[in-house]
């Protein structure tokens, strides 16, 4: 392939590097015609044959891996604290057999899997090549860990960006999102493999796009659709069918292909899979995923580059499973970093039980009440505090649809799962719970079959805190093979970001947009929900550009707040952003998780249901003529 051919010409841009500290960092001219990268992991527990199949049929320049997110790094932290050699990801470095046939190949590998200790991830790698691990080059990116700057923060008076609270004293890990640029130095160095800590998700693509082609800090439409391509393929399979709102029309979970993205010179690109696996790639499947985790189209901030994705196209390029993605528009970044740190928050213990028999809803919730009275008059005897935080609640009542579930069912359900999930900054109480959970199966209601897992285990809660920190006051570093090969200080030197447009219920003065008509949101459109922290985000792209004025029109920030208003700590607060490129709409629900990740006591943490929560919603006064 032609990225290896020119591999003495990196070489030789690179051997007398030491430090780089510019904001038009670039390597001289490599630049080549097309780069294929492939993604084999969304996430820390993603499958692990991924990787074979994309190294065997991807025809790959790059493999990346993607493993972080805050809950991962919370129990990198709880690893790490059992034992100080751990805290990176361990499916990485059980995946030694398949980067030594990825080097076989002359794919680079670039992951994510240092979590919180980097080089304890290279050494567990090397260690289990044995003999072989001198074959192998390996390049590590540090400087992302500032727990040792925790003092300095405190002193600083550090806010977190959403509550206004102060840095907590029980803080125990604070990592930077990192950019692209180290990793595209690390790779001038001809690494077969890069390892990173905490850097943005879609840096593992732009890295290796910046090293490809030559791109330049200054090159922000380019960085721009080089962040896309990162995005759309950072949580693997669910750019290629998975998690797909037409579900029922993808075949071959079993075999479903991973992503891979053929990305040209000018910063368009292609999006496929591996030949001869299951899965989709359509205009629809890819649009889902563009939408996935983020808050304002219009103002994507990521360390490199600000992106502009609401006049991004996705169009089919005629090949079966193929799109083609073009239209992203860069501005220059802000001076800080995104920082996240978590900190020790108390402890949680969630109980799950399974009954049977009528009525079986309402015994879970006098079970769990009778469960919950016992606990306190025993925690009062110990002179402890009763369990205040808490959530209850019936799977398969629909309770989590509120005041959309349907009675029928909500009522007369003849199975039932109780979820029973409870907070306190007392072990001790929880322990408590955990024992007086069995014993509802002989002295409470009938039909209580299983304590799913057996007595539940009371664990640590490590609760999120994201702060901005300067990127000159932050010195990254690449080691290869444990010498220190160069150093990376960031100089934006911007004013922040400013949008370029406004959340916006936008006129589409396109034929009649009100009729007698009613329609379910999924008869007009598909949908997609992640979170970020404690608020989530929902996706929605039209199944028809002449049904996108329609939505805009009737699917408004005020309605979806009323629908989900049974989510909401508080007041039900929604943003709606038009992102007409791929006529799509995107709702920010915020502070609708209960606190989000780890922190939250619900069985949807993470806001994944509430997309297709909001097909059932009902939308009236539609156009009578929209079946298409």
């Amino acid at each position: 392939m032609m990225l290896r051919r020119c591999g003495l010409q990196a070489l030789s841009c690179t051997k007398n590097l030491k430090v780089a500290k510019s904001n038009s960092y670039s390597y001289f001219g490599c630049r080549f015609k097309s780069v294929r990268i492939g993604c084999s992991s969304g996430f820390f527990g993603d499958t692990t044959v991924s990787a074979r199949q994309l190294v065997e049929k991807g025809k790959l320049d790059f493999l990346v891996m993607d493993y972080l997110s805050e809950i991962t790094m919370s129990l990198l932290v709880a690893a790490q604290k059992k034992n100080p050699a751990l805290g990176f990801i361990p499916d990485f470095v059980q995946q030694a057999r398949v980067l030594m046939a990825a080097k076989a190949k002359g794919v680079k590998v670039v992951a994510n899997a240092g979590g919180i200790n980097p080089h304890g991830c290279a050494a567990a790698l090397k260690q289990v090549l044995g003999d072989k691990a001198d074959s192998l080059k390996i390049a590590v990116v540090t400087g992302d860990n500032l727990i040792e700057r925790l003092d300095e923060m405190k002193s600083a008076d550090v806010k977190e960006m959403s509550s206004g609270m102060p840095l907590c004293d029980t803080t125990n890990s604070m990592t930077a999102y990192l950019g692209a640029v180290p990793i595209s130095m690390a790779l001038h160095s001809e690494a077969d493999v890069v390892i990173t800590g905490r850097c943005t998700d879609s840096a593992l693509a732009l890295g290796p796009l910046m090293y490809s082609h030559g791109w330049k800090e200054t090159d922000l439409d380019l960085l721009a659709c080089g962040s896309l391509a990162g995005h759309l393929i950072e949580c693997g399979a669910q750019a290629t069918g998975g998690v797909f709102t037409d579900w029922h029309s993808v075949e071959g979970w079993d075999d479903i292909g991973f992503p891979i993205v053929q990305c040209e010179a000018d910063g368009s690109f292609t999006l496929s899979k591996s030949p001869g696996t299951g899965g989709l790639v359509t205009p629809a499947t890819v649009s889902e995923q563009l939408l996935y985790e983020i808050h304002d189209p219009t103002e994507y901030i990521l360390p490199d580059v600000v992106c502009d994705f609401t006049q991004v196209t996705v169009e089919s390029t005629g090949n079966s499973d193929e799109v083609l993605v073009r239209g992203a528009r860069g501005r220059p970044p802000s001076d800080s970093y995104k920082v996240c740190s978590t900190y020790s928050d108390g402890f949680r213990l969630t109980a799950v039980c399974v009954l049977g028999g009528p009525k079986s809803a309402e015994k879970a919730r006098k079970t769990a009440n009778a469960i919950l009275k016992r606990v306190a008059r025993e925690a009062e005897l110990l002179g402890l505090e009763p369990i205040t935080s808490y959530n209850l609640q019936v799977l398969g009542s629909e309770q989590t649809y509120g005041p959309h579930a349907d009675v029928h069912i909500a009522q007369n359900n003849r199975e039932a799962v109780l979820w029973l999930a409870a907070h306190h900054h007392d072990k001790k109480v929880l322990e408590i719970l955990s024992k007086e959970l069995a014993p509802a199966g002989t002295g409470m209601a009938p039909g209580l079959t299983a304590l799913v897992g057996g007595r539940p285990k009371v664990s640590p809660v490590f609760s999120l805190f994201s702060f901005l920190y300067p990127k000159s006051k932050i010195e990254v570093k690449v080691d290869v093979n444990g010498e220190t090969i160069g150093s990376y200080v960031a100089n934006h030197n911007t004013a922040p970001p400013q949008p370029t447009s406004s959340p916006s219920e936008a006129e589409h003065p396109i034929g009649p947009l009100t009729g007698s008509a009613s329609y379910r949101v999924e008869e007009l459109a598909y949908t997609r929900s992640g979170d970020k922290g404690n608020h989530c985000n929902i996706g929605v792209v039209s199944r028809h550009p002449k049904l996108y004025p329609v939505l805009v029109e009737h699917l408004t920030a005020e309605k979806v707040a009323n629908y989900f208003k049974h989510v909401f700590d508080g007041e039900p607060e929604v943003i709606r952003y038009e992102v007409p490129g791929i006529k799509g709409l995107n709702f920010v629900l915020k502070n609708s998780l209960g606190g989000g990740g780890i922190a939250s006591l619900r069985s949807d943490p993470q806001g994944k249901a509430y997309g297709q929560m909001m097909l059932d919603m009902t939308l009236s006064d539609l156009p009578d003529d929209l079946k298409l």
